[in-house]
């Protein structure tokens, strides 16, 4: 097969994958996701906790780095995990008693890897009519 009926075929295969995502993020309480792309930055802002996140593609995977401080002068902590398909990685930063955590979670969904900002627990407030759009 030409490679730019493999592209093109891939890209449709993406679209379905990236909204398939977007869904069952959405299902589990997240307000929105982004596609991340390999080497680029994504700012994490997670209660008191600020970073960013990064992923690189390798033989076993996609290595995701996310490095979190809770101020200039604070140690930051890095967590760096290699994600296959359909593997996530989840933050997640407790809170007082009774509240939901703060939580940023990865998923990668094929050859793309999303990511979301925390929400509150928003499991009975999503709406998903409107989230798959193509």
């Amino acid at each position: 097969m030409p490679r730019q009926a493999i592209a093109r075929g891939g890209g449709a295969m993406t679209r379905s994958s990236t909204a398939f995502a977007m869904a069952l993020l959405a299902t589990t309480g997240v307000a929105s996701a982004s596609e991340l792309a390999p080497g680029n930055g994504y700012s994490i802002h997670l209660d008191h906790f600020n970073g960013a996140v990064y992923y690189t593609v390798e033989k076993d995977g996609y290595r995701v780095v996310a490095t979190m401080a809770s101020g200039e002068e604070a140690q930051p902590i890095r967590f760096v995990s290699t994600l296959g398909p359909g593997q996530r990685l989840m933050i997640s930063v407790p809170q007082a008693v009774g509240q939901p955590s703060a939580d940023f979670e990865i998923l990668r969904n094929g050859e793309v890897l999303l990511v979301q900002e925390p929400t509150a627990n928003l499991i009975d407030n999503v709406s998903t009519s409107a989230i798959i759009e193509d």
